[in-house]
This record gives C-alpha cells, sequence and structure tokens, in this order.
C-alpha cells in the first residue's frame, strides 16, 4: 500500500486545466518533493488530497482510504494561521483538545520542531521561521503517518530555511512518509528521496533525485578545443561529448579522466583545467520544462 496514490487526477476551473491527469505515487517512509514553478498546480493538488478541494475527476488513495479520512495524515497547506495573543504552547493545547488529542502530544511536537524552549512566549512574537515550525508541530500533534507540506520554506530567511530542511530530514529519519511541494531546486535536492517535476498542471517526470540528475560528466578545458572535441567524439561517440561555454562536457564515467587527459596531450592538445562535473537538479528542471 502506497501511502499517497493517484491516478490521472484532474482539477478544471472551466476552459483552465490547473491540474492535468497527474499519476503519483509516494512511497512508504520517505521524503517526496513535488517540484514545480508556482502557479503548476502543486497546491491544487495537495488541496485535493486532503479533500479540500473536489477533483474533476481521477482517482486518490492517502493511507489505502479515500481523501476526506484524515486519520494518520498531518498537513500544512498555504501557511499556519494561530491566535497571536496565545503561546504556541496554548495554541496547540486549542488544537489538542479540538481534536481529541492526547495533551502528553503537545510537548512531544513542540520537541520535534526546536520550540521547546520558545513555547511559552505569544505567537505574535515569533518570527516567520518559528509560526512555520509551529506549524508543522500542530500537523506532527495526532503522530501522523504522512505528512503533507504545501511550500514549508516560503518566505524564510536562510536561516529560517537550514531549520526548516533539517526538521524534514530528522522526520524523515524517524520514518515518516513526508510529501512536501516547493518551487525550491536546492531544496528538494538537498532533502528528498524521490521527486515528481509538474509543469502546467502535468507530471513530467518522477524518479529519484539521483536519477533525475544523471552520473557525473567530465569538463575538460582545453586547446584548441576543436581538436579536443573532435578526438573525444572518435573515443567516446558523436552523442556523448558537447562543447559548453567553451569547455568539453562529456557523458562518460570519471574513472576515464587520467585516461582521455593522456590521449589529448598525447594528441598535441593543451589541458589547463579537468574535472568531474555532476548536474544541478536546476539544470534537470530547466531542460524538463523548456525553460530558460
Amino acid at each position: 500500500m502506497f501511502p499517497v496514490e493517484t491516478h490521472e487526477l484532474t482539477k478544471r476551473y472551466g476552459q483552465l486545466v490547473a491540474v492535468d491527469k497527474v499519476s503519483l505515487t509516494v512511497r512508504p517512509g520517505e521524503v517526496y518533493g513535488f517540484l514545480g514553478p508556482n502557479g503548476a498546480g502543486k497546491t491544487t493538488t495537495l488541496r485535493m488530497l486532503l479533500g479540500l478541494v473536489r477533483p474533476t475527476s481521477g482517482t486518490i488513495r492517502l493511507l489505502g482510504r479515500e481523501p476526506g479520512h484524515l486519520d494518520g495524515i498531518g498537513a500544512l497547506i498555504e501557511g499556519p494561521a494561530f491566535y497571536p495573543y496565545l503561546s504556541g504552547r496554548e495554541n496547540l493545547r486549542v488544537l489538542a483538545r479540538h481534536s481529541g488529542c492526547p495533551p502528553r502530544r503537545i510537548d512531544i511536537a513542540l520537541d520535534l520542531v526546536d520550540l521547546t524552549e520558545r513555547a511559552g512566549d505569544r505567537y505574535g512574537t515569533y518570527s516567520l521561521g518559528m509560526k512555520q515550525r509551529l506549524g508543522v508541530a500542530a500537523a506532527l500533534l495526532k503522530d501522523p503517518k504522512l505528512l503533507i507540506l504545501d511550500e514549508p520554506t516560503n518566505g524564510l530567511d536562510p536561516a529560517g530555511m537550514a531549520d526548516m530542511r533539517r526538521l524534514i530530514r530528522r522526520l524523515g529519519a524517524a520514518g515518516k512518509t513526508v510529501l512536501l511541494s516547493s518551487h525550491m531546486l536546492g531544496e528538494v535536492q538537498q532533502i528528498c528521496d524521490r521527486v515528481g517535476v509538474v509543469s502546467g498542471g502535468r507530471l513530467i517526470a518522477e524518479s529519484t533525485v539521483a536519477e533525475l540528475r544523471g552520473g557525473a560528466r567530465l569538463r575538460v578545458v582545453a586547446d584548441p578545443v576543436d581538436e579536443a572535441a573532435a578526438l573525444a567524439r572518435s573515443l567516446f561517440g558523436e552523442d556523448r561529448v558537447h562543447v559548453e561555454e567553451g569547455a568539453l562536457v562529456l557523458d562518460v564515467e570519471a574513472g576515464k579522466a587520467a585516461w582521455l587527459n593522456a590521449e589529448l596531450v598525447n594528441a598535441g592538445i593543451d589541458v589547463s583545467e579537468l574535472g568531474v562535473r555532476e548536474r544541478e537538479l536546476e539544470d534537470v528542471f530547466l531542460e524538463l520544462t523548456h525553460v530558460g
């Protein structure tokens, strides 16, 4: 059983197709990044998962059940909302009482998000990062198996973003299944096990971060570059050698670096730089979405 599974999930608003036949799976115990630019349909998809928006067509299963049954599910969608004049702990106490959650879960949730020391302070005095963490604490009150987070680092400063990334990694390491939406490519690359890339409401790729990025590539600065490219293509094939910004980029394993260097030098070609270059998730995203 997958914690999250959709099949051709679609949402139309008149002629506008906000989500277009999205079929995705989130596996138990993984941190899954739902990646796409603002307006790509991420939040609409998450709201359909939680039963907040009715799909036009398609199916959803969360923890083996249809949407609307939120047992075992915690969520933070479009930012937290709390009483500003109550403390963090008092806000969680209100939520716990309303949801029938045991009071002991309040301190556990505060500890998980590193807010224990500031739990007695009024929510209105919290920084944006602390407010986001309290929102995650609220989502953790019922000790959910599945946590759904919509842009959890949105609007945070670098320190707040780092805190949130560490928190999400800890939750994943503790066995929680986490589905998070984000337009922050670096964030997803650092904390997610698998990624679904969405553009224009459509899921255009779903894989591990490592698989999407592909293997490492060699970057060679050589002179003359045309002769170096011709030699490299004769060794590895036309489709594995590219010239980018005056340097060779080769889709070959790093272990070939010393041999390639020797071949170029023996051919009278000067090599001033040779190193391993790993593709960033941003490069893959731009290729997939044809942006830039």
